[in-house]
């Protein structure tokens, strides 16, 4: 639904996907800026999460209109997808904007309107968080609701929930293995 390869969950609800999306931007983004922009059409809860974990990390976290693209350097931008209004934004020329700049998109979005819309991976969204609750998952599955996040192939690694195991082969080497797992087993 998102148009991104690869997935994890279990990562609370949307509003903390989101703080752990902007982690992972700063981690991945080719930017040295320490500011991340959130779309004035997120949800207030998402903004106010991503705050609190951008103050603790020293990031300068700034809301604005994004329709036009980013206002200024920045290693990351989130928007809504549809957004607090309902709006369906074409958030393509953003995404280029932000890319041109070295900066990384995430889109926060509700997947039961993704059966709809253009999925995010194809307007040039890098991540995509939300709350698989529109499918009626119990809310005592994890915390509030069921958290995800997905993101293109070349961002799995940065995934929050990894393991890495070593083993040993039949040689007697040691292996290693690099597995995604959901954040409370």
């Amino acid at each position: 639904l998102t148009g991104l390869p690869v997935a994890g969950a279990s990562l609370l609800d949307e509003p903390t996907a989101a703080a752990e999306a902007m982690s992972l931007c700063r981690r991945s983004s080719k930017s040295t800026s320490q500011r991340f922009y959130i779309d004035s059409g997120v949800l207030p809860q998402t903004i106010a999460v991503v705050r609190t974990r951008a103050k603790a990390v020293g990031v300068s976290v700034e809301v604005s209109d994004l329709s036009a693209g980013p206002p200024g350097d920045c290693f990351g931008v989130l928007v809504q997808y549809p957004r607090i209004d309902g709006a369906v934004v074409d958030y393509s020329n953003l995404a280029t904007r932000a890319h041109d700049a070295g900066a990384l998109v995430v889109a926060a979005t509700d997947l039961l309107a993704l059966t709809l819309l253009r999925p995010p991976g194809e307007w040039g969204a890098d991540v995509a968080v939300g709350s698989s609750q529109r499918f009626g998952v119990p809310m005592w599955f994890g915390g509030p609701h069921a958290g995800f996040m997905s993101v293109r192939d070349s961002l799995a690694r940065s995934l929050p929930g990894r393991l890495v195991g070593v083993s040993v082969d039949s040689a007697g080497r040691p292996g290693y293995r690099l597995a995604l797992q959901t954040r409370e087993q």
